[in-house]
C-alpha cells in the first residue's frame, strides 16, 4: 500500500488520443471540495460554524465534487443531497455500540487488501479513495489514514491467495472507489482475475455513476465489456439523484452488457419515508438499474446521526411490497456485527403453522389460509 496523492493516482492513466471526456472526470476530481475554506465560499456559515465543522473534518475529511454539489439546493435546509456529504456537528457525537469497524471487516481480512468472509466470494479493496466522502460511510476509519491504492506486490499475493483457493469463483472490487484508479491500472486487475479459472464473476461496487458519472466514458466501459461478466453495483440513496448525466452513465455500462444494481442504505431524515423510497426505486427501474439491497446503516463512528431504526426499515419495505412492482421492492438487510453477514428482514406476513396449513397475512393485511399440497400422510389435503 502507497500512500500517494490523490492528484499523482490519476496522472498514472495517460491513454492514447486522450479526449475531452477523458478530461472531465480528472477536472471534476481536481476541483473537489476538500476543505471548510472551499465550503465557506459557496455556504455561508459564521465563525462558530466554521470552528465546530473545522474540528469535525479534521477527524473525517471532507471531500465534494462539483457536479454533485451542483444538485444541492441550497434554499432548502433538509436538502438530501447536502445530507450526505457536507459534514455535520453531530458526526463526533457518541452513540452506543458504535464502533470504527463494527462488521467485522479487519477479523476476516486474511492479507492487506483482500476479505475472505463467505466460503465462495472475497472481497479486494483497492484504494481508500472516493470521489465524494460519503457522511454515512462504513469505512469511514479509512479517511484517516491518507490516499492510498494497492500497490502491484500487494495485488499479486492477492491473485496467489485467490488463486490457491478453488473454492472463490465471486471477486468483488471495492474501495474506496475502484473506478477512482486509472482505466489502465483496472484493465490490469480484470486481467489478471480473469486468467484465474475458478474466477466466474467479477463485481465492481462504486458510486461513480452516482455522484462522477463524467468517469463512466467510452474508454472505461470499452475496457469493461472486455472482461465480463462484470457486474456494477452502485449506490443511489435518493431521486434527486437520477440525474441525466447519472441516467447516460447507467445506460453506457448497460448498454456494454453489464447488469447494474443498486445498494441504498437507509438514512434519517434523506430517505426514511415509504413515498421517496418508492420514487427513488421506481426512478431507478426507469433507467434500467435494479434496486437490489436497502441496506440498514450500520453502527459506525461518525454515522449515529443517521441511522434509523429497524421498524423504520420494515414499515418502508411493508409500504411498498404489494403497492409497486415486486421489481422495485429491494431486499432490506442487516449486516450482522462482528462478521455475522447479511439478514434478510421482512413483515410478518407468516402469521402461524397448522398440521395442513399455514395462516397468512396479504399486503392489504387480510388474512387468509393456504394448504399444503397433498402427501401421502395426509391424502384428503388440499392446496392452493
Amino acid at each position: 500500500m502507497e500512500t500517494q496523492t490523490e492528484e499523482s493516482s490519476i496522472a498514472n492513466d495517460k491513454p492514447p488520443g486522450c479526449c475531452q471526456e477523458l478530461k472531465a472526470w480528472r477536472f471534476e476530481l481536481r476541483n473537489s471540495i476538500k476543505d471548510i475554506e472551499d465550503l465557506v465560499k459557496i455556504f455561508p456559515l459564521d465563525v462558530e460554524e466554521i470552528k465546530c465543522l473545522s474540528a469535525v473534518v479534521k477527524i473525517y475529511p471532507i471531500k465534494i465534487t462539483p457536479y454533485y454539489l451542483s444538485l444541492i439546493d441550497k434554499d432548502n435546509p433538509d436538502d438530501p443531497i447536502a445530507k450526505q456529504c457536507i459534514p455535520s456537528p453531530k458526526e463526533k457525537d457518541l452513540y452506543f455500540n458504535a464502533q470504527d469497524d463494527p462488521l467485522g471487516e479487519e477479523k476476516d481480512t486474511v492479507m492487506p487488501g483482500l476479505m475472505h468472509r463467505y466460503p465462495d466470494r472475497a472481497l479486494v479493496t483497492l484504494t481508500n479513495m472516493c470521489p465524494v466522502y460519503c457522511r454515512h460511510c462504513t469505512r469511514k476509519r479509512e479517511w484517516q489514514k491518507g490516499s492510498w491504492n494497492r500497490q502491484d506486490e500487494e495485488l499479486d499475493k492477492i491473485y496467489k491467495y485467490i488463486q490457491d483457493h478453488r473454492e472463490i469463483r465471486d471477486v468483488i472490487l471495492s474501495g474506496g472507489d475502484p473506478l477512482i484508479l486509472s482505466t489502465g491500472k483496472l484493465e490490469n486487475i480484470l486481467r489478471n482475475l480473469r486468467e484465474i479459472q475458478h474466477v466466474e464473476i467479477i463485481r465492481i461496487g462504486t458510486r461513480c455513476p452516482v455522484v462522477l458519472p463524467q468517469r463512466i466514458d467510452e474508454e472505461l466501459v470499452f475496457t469493461l465489456k472486455k472482461y465480463r461478466p462484470i457486474w456494477i453495483n452502485t449506490h443511489f440513496n435518493h431521486p434527486n439523484e437520477i440525474t441525466p448525466e447519472s441516467t447516460q452513465a447507467c445506460d453506457r455500462i448497460l448498454c456494454a452488457g453489464i447488469p447494474v444494481n443498486n445498494q441504498t442504505v437507509l438514512l434519517r431524515g434523506i430517505n426514511d419515508e415509504v413515498e421517496t423510497m418508492t420514487r427513488l426505486c421506481q426512478g431507478l427501474l426507469k433507467v434500467g438499474v435494479r434496486p437490489y439491497y436497502l441496506f440498514h446503516c450500520d453502527p459506525v463512528n461518525g454515522t449515529g446521526h443517521l441511522r434509523t431504526s429497524i421498524d423504520k426499515g420494515l414499515e418502508i419495505i411493508k409500504g411498498m411490497r404489494g403497492f409497486t412492482s415486486g421489481l422495485a421492492v429491494p431486499t432490506y438487510v442487516v449486516d450482522g456485527l462482528d462478521g455475522q453477514g447479511k439478514v434478510p428482514l421482512q413483515s410478518d406476513y407468516l402469521i402461524s403453522r397448522e398440521d395442513n396449513y399455514c395462516t397468512l397475512r396479504g399486503y392489504r393485511g387480510e388474512v387468509f389460509r393456504y394448504y399444503y399440497p397433498e402427501d401421502k400422510k395426509h391424502e384428503n389435503r388440499y392446496y392452493l
